[in-house]
């Protein structure tokens, strides 16, 4: 199916599924109120998202200079860089580092850059199991459907289906609590943990200054993803750069408020180098995979690059009353919502791919007033939709019909001819398709406010 045809028969099948729309509102109610509790931790907010997104916009403009710098300080403690240009490259480059250590067992954490680059698809044709360890991940990865949500993988389920699902897989009962399911998959995670080869993480941020790996998370899992391991693999995309290891005072804190409404989250965890002399623990390789996969063609966009400056919080979809009611999988993309929308369409995916994706938003705001670090999402959703217009989006009909409103909007005279049957019969015409069939279709009034304004004032 086609991203477009994706996209309405997924809104068509979820807007109107009451089961999926209870669902969808108790969960981003929920994180709504933590949020707004997690704000209160700052003195000053608006000076904390003026500072970070200062800093972000400073690191996206000078992205050339910070990845080199990053480059330098990761290689000088003895960790590996790789650059990929694209999933292709990422992949294979993972599978040569595994192959060569004969490793056939891999535990991952939650990575959004995986994701992107199908990384559990390739590895598995390639006849290495690789395991997702963050249990929305894992919920996801049983069900085999890719993460509805950018933070929140699993968004949709409720714990029955959880409960279901786990009966599925692995036998346990469908009456289990969250906590039973909880305790059974970390025990069952364990057992994973100690038989890896290598581990797979992901990066929050990438500080150029000391060359550091830095990953926030609620779980524990990808610091166990480290810890057994003897192979640490990172793979993060060029945009995670941040000028200093100081700023992650900031970004911590306001990636787990916006993220999670938490103060910080559980476990902050900062990866410099492989094990060195003298230390017991860590890693005895590390590798950094930066990848590009389309940033590039973001960055050559002179409006479109502050969608880079992200921070992936997934503050916007929470926001966003499309992706509320659409949900996660109707995207077709591996990031959702409102900056999905921005970054797919600018990534150098095949033409017109995911185009649609701006228009899908009711440009409210809500989605650039909800970012922690100050990205104008729906002005950036409007320059797509400049883009994508003048690539020729419209259909000859659609321009046709926009030309007449236009010309009638622009003199009364011409705006009030015709009556209500010529304008009715019009509408119907050429607008019934798009209105759908589950709304009441709109009708012209036999008198414009105009007339009847007239009429009560007396004038002619």
């Amino acid at each position: 199916m086609e991203p477009l045809e994706l996209f309405l028969a997924k809104a068509q099948e979820n807007v109107f599924n009451e089961t999926h729309r209870a669902t969808m509102a108790r969960n981003i109610g929920n994180y709504d109120a933590k949020v707004a509790q997690g704000k209160q931790q700052y003195a000053n907010l608006e000076l904390a998202r003026m500072r970070a997104s200062g800093l972000r916009h400073k690191a996206i403009e000078h992205l050339d200079k910070y990845l080199i710098e990053f480059e330098a300080n990761f290689i000088r403690k003895g960790g590996k860089v790789i650059w990929a240009q694209d999933a292709e490259e990422a992949n294979r480059e993972i599978a040569n580092i595994l192959k060569k250590n004969k490793i056939s067992h891999v535990v991952k954490s939650k990575s959004m850059a995986t994701e992107e680059i199908a990384l559990n698809e390739f590895l598995k044709k390639e006849g290495i199991e690789s395991l997702e360890t963050d249990l929305g991940e894992y919920i996801q990865q049983l069900e085999g459907e890719p993460a509805y949500h950018i933070v929140t993988p699993a968004m949709h389920k409720s714990k029955e289906d959880v409960a279901k699902l786990f009966n599925k897989k692995h036998g346990i009962s469908e009456e289990s609590s969250p906590q039973e399911i909880t305790a059974w998959t970390r025990k069952y995670m364990k057992e994973k943990f100690r038989k890896a080869g290598a581990g797979i993480t992901g990066a929050n941020f990438l500080a150029a200054d000391s060359g550091s790996v830095c990953v926030t998370e609620n779980e524990g899992n990808a610091l166990m993803s480290v810890a057994f391991p003897k192979i640490h693999i990172v793979v993060a995309g060029i945009d995670k750069l941040i000028p200093s290891f100081k700023d992650l005072d900031l970004f911590f804190s306001l990636l787990s408020t916006y993220g999670t409404g938490q103060n910080i989250s559980a476990y902050n965890s900062i990866f410099t180098a492989p094990k060195q002399k003298g230390e017991k623990d860590g890693p005895e390789e590390m590798y950094v995979v930066l990848l590009d996969n389309g940033r590039s063609s973001v960055l050559e966009k002179t409006e479109q690059r502050r969608a880079l400056e992200c921070i992936r919080c997934g503050a916007c979809l929470n926001a966003c009353p499309v992706y509320a009611n659409v949900g996660g999988h109707a995207y077709g993309s591996v990031i959702s919502g409102p900056i999905g929308s921005v970054m797919m369409q600018n990534t150098g995916a095949p033409a017109g791919k995911f185009d649609h994706l701006s228009f899908a938003s009711t440009l409210c705001g809500k989605c650039s007033e909800s970012c922690p670090v100050k990205i104008d999402l729906h002005k950036l959703l409007l320059y797509n939709r400049r883009d994508t217009m003048e690539k020729g989006y419209a259909t000859k009909t659609e321009n046709v019909m926009w030309f007449f409103w236009k010309s009638a909007m622009l003199r009364r005279s011409k705006m009030d001819k015709g009556g209500s049957k010529l304008k009715n019969f019009m509408l119907r015409q050429f607008f019934r398709k798009s209105w759908g069939d589950k709304r009441i279709f709109p009708s012209v009034a036999a008198k414009s406010f105009n007339q009847v304004w007239r009429e009560r004032k007396g004038i002619k």
